[in-house]
């Protein structure tokens, strides 16, 4: 087996795959600490069902799916941003919107006048279909991702962590929301060419909420759900070359995996542990 990876690791295809993996890996689990203690997994969901409606509109018109996805998602962190200012409010804005991108993704399927293959695909994801141009996008599109984010870190984590002192204290909480929406679409145009807008929230939920079950501390937390990431992606892409089955079938089942291992087994002596080690200090 483990010369059968080598040999087919010598293929473009497979160095494509494993290069976007890691690219993608490493933006979700930064991303996924965030969506998890903002409590954002609905608008994740909302960003990946509404991205497939932008691919569906891009194909429809002649247009990269990949740059309809990203539009899509964009748009609707936009309005998600804007329309649900109050935490309360956001759920129901989400739900709002979700419904109406979906009717109008239905409609563009149903104008194509043929079999639209590629946006169907982004359904499930292509990772093992991307080419050398591709993987400059997305490193491209990861690194814009990851500078914004280092940019509004600071501020975000507080926001994130007491959002009421934060306001009180003049951080723009409001405009970090849609800082971190727009962050947040930008991640998900990444993980679907993995996992797919079907299973959107292996990536940006999973890695994140295992973390949590980890560690107390927020920079560790951060760690842990990047190491995560990573370890189901090029997981899930080196068993799929193997057994020719879908990379989204391990990439998911690593994920619930190691949530369950996290939870039950490592999380509770673990926090345990950083607990004795505060109070001793």
């Amino acid at each position: 087996m483990i010369d059968q990876v080598i040999h087919l690791l010598g293929y473009d295809f497979a160095q494509n795959a494993i290069a976007a993996g890691i690219v993608i890996a490493i933006v979700s689990g930064i991303v996924s600490r965030f969506v998890v203690a903002r409590n954002m997994a609905f608008a994740v969901h909302a960003l990946a069902e509404l991205g497939f409606t932008g691919a569906a509109g891009a194909i429809l018109v002649g247009v990269s799916a990949v740059v309809g996805l990203l539009v899509g998602t964009t748009i609707t962190a936009l309005f998600i941003g804007v329309l649900g200012v109050r935490v309360r409010e956001r759920d129901s804005v989400v739900g709002v919107v979700m419904a109406f991108g979906l009717g109008l993704g239905v409609l563009f399927l149903t104008l194509y006048p043929r079999y639209a293959t590629e946006a169907f695909t982004i359904l499930f994801g292509t990772i093992t279909g991307v080419n050398r141009g591709d993987v400059v996008l997305l490193i491209a599109i990861g690194i814009l991702t990851l500078g914004a984010l280092a940019i509004v870190y600071r501020p975000l984590t507080f926001a994130t962590v007491d959002p009421e002192v934060a306001e009180a204290r003049g951080v723009p909480v409001g405009a970090l929301a849609i800082v971190f929406l727009l962050i947040m679409a930008a991640a998900v145009a990444e993980a679907v060419q993995v996992v797919g807008v079907l299973l959107i929230l292996t990536l940006l939920i999973t890695p994140g909420a295992s973390a949590e079950h980890l560690t107390a501390r927020p920079g560790r937390a951060t760690t842990y759900s990047v190491a995560l990431a990573l370890i189901c992606v090029l997981g899930g892409i080196l068993l799929a070359l193997v057994t020719n089955l879908p990379v989204s079938v391990f990439v998911t089942g690593l994920s619930f995996a190691s949530y369950l291992l996290a939870r039950f087994v490592l999380g509770p002596a673990t926090l345990a542990r950083e607990g004795r080690q505060l109070v001793g200090s």
